[in-house]
């Protein structure tokens, strides 16, 4: 079991650059565990790519759809508290906090896209290429 962000579903759902390394990390372990603030971030991904035309309406409704299949029943929610603490300690924002703390209550790697979670958290997160 790993914690993810909304980089690695994004990654692992929508064809690019990194796609490839992310899907290793699913292959190594497709047990992901995360806050349910990904939900929201995710939709605005999809609704930022659609406007670039990278992506139709269509398959952005799939990869939606496809996504909540994946990760039904994998969210945790953290305290409030516990993420304005997280944000505080670490120097992060309250989003990228609230997946810190999911990773810190299940005692679990992190497994993120965004380096300055790996820089802030080095004991708790790792890189996609990392772990894959």
């Amino acid at each position: 079991m790993i914690v993810v962000d909304t980089n690695l579903v994004s990654y692992l759902l929508i064809e690019g650059e990194r796609t490839e390394a992310t899907r290793g990390v699913w292959q190594k372990d497709p047990d992901w565990r995360l806050p349910p603030l990904w939900r929201s971030e995710f939709l605005n991904v999809l609704a930022t790519i659609v406007r670039a035309s990278d992506l139709s309406h269509d398959d952005a409704l799939a990869t939606w759809l496809l996504a909540t299949d994946l990760l039904r029943g994998q969210e945790l929610e953290p305290a409030g508290q516990s993420v304005l603490e997280a944000a505080l300690r670490y120097g992060l924002s309250a989003y990228d906090a609230h997946f810190v703390v999911v990773a810190e209550n299940l005692n679990a790697t992190l497994v993120t896209g965004d380096r300055g979670i790996v820089s802030a958290c080095p004991k708790l997160a790792c890189s996609i290429e990392e772990f894959a």
